[in-house]
């Protein structure tokens, strides 16, 4: 049944994400083809070039100009492992992301592990200490993250690269780290306060035992909905990061495309990023299905102990 249920919840996921990554890479096309600028190539500024030059450079973007049979092409293209070509890198877009991807899935693996340790670390030692005030540094810090722009945090880590290290990385912890500690904090606070963490307490457990058994655990599968939302907060933040701290990656990539109109670069950067976060937001529903209790049953504080 367990087995049954699993696999229609997987079947499902599947699904949205084929239909969500297809209908995003045709808006991305179509935002691409719409905006102001298509169309235009710095190299048509070039005197150098004749007017048989640069009336092959418009022949070249013209193709383009048809968004369905741009975006038919394209996933033609697909099926074949053939994402298009770069026009203004003048390169295939698979020998780039194979360049660029696995220096970003790193930073965002740093980044969102990172931003996730600090987020519930805090929000578990605002919880346990009841001291008054105990929650004004975290507090402060997180809001003064949450109000800095991502360009402004990498600024300051690219300021402090010497001693750090990696500035990309830490950069996109500090992003994602306040969304964490926010979301985290409510959701502990709440479950705190739960009759069966009252009657805990009253037993006389220790603080920690009760931190952990009785109010992180019954709050667990709702906190792995934060490794969907950490990895899109943290690959959104990548781009004007990746720029300002000159690191080489996808959203670099990112950037440069959008400036130079690449169509098929953006699209296929709009599918990924689609991809990426669909994926891990799939894996956290499947995995709060699989913890969630069964229809019915309540949480038992004895079984936690």
């Amino acid at each position: 049944m367990l087995a049954s249920g699993l696999l229609i919840q997987v079947s499902r996921q599947v699904r949205r994400i084929a239909l969500t990554v297809l209908l995003g890479g045709l808006l991305g096309a179509t935002l691409v083809r719409l905006g102001p600028g298509f169309g235009v190539d710095e190299r048509e500024l070039d005197s150098r070039l004749s007017a048989e030059s640069q009336q092959a450079i418009r022949s070249q973007r013209a193709r383009d100009n048809n968004i369905a049979s741009f975006y038919f092409r394209y996933l033609a293209g697909l099926v074949h492992g053939d994402f298009g070509f770069s026009q203004s890198l003048n390169r295939p877009v698979s020998e780039l992301l194979k360049e660029r991807l696995p220096l970003t899935v790193v930073s965002l693996g740093y980044g969102v592990l990172g931003g996730i340790s600090i987020g519930l670390a805090l929000a578990l030692l605002t919880v346990w200490w009841h001291a008054p005030g105990a929650d004004i540094v975290p507090a402060v810090l997180s809001g003064l993250c949450l109000a800095s722009p991502a360009a402004v945090i990498a600024l300051v880590f690219l300021w402090l690269g010497p001693w750090i290290g990696e500035a990309s990385r830490w950069a996109i912890t500090l992003v994602v780290f306040p969304h964490v500690y926010r979301y985290a904090k409510n959701q502990l606070v709440a479950t705190s306060q739960s009759p069966h963490v009252v009657a805990a307490q009253a037993r006389g457990l220790s603080s920690w035992r009760v931190l952990w058994a009785h109010v992180f655990t019954p709050a667990a599968p709702q906190l792995a909905a934060l490794a969907g939302i950490s990895v899109s907060l943290a690959f959104g933040a990548s781009i004007p990061i990746e720029v300002i701290c000159d690191t080489p990656g996808i959203g670099q990539l990112a950037w440069r495309a959008a400036l130079d109109r690449d169509l098929p670069l953006l699209v296929t950067i709009t599918v990924l990023v689609a991809l990426m976060t669909l994926v891990v937001n799939s894996l956290a529903d499947i995995a709060l299905a699989l913890c969630a209790p069964s229809e019915g049953a309540a949480w038992n504080p004895r079984a936690a102990e």
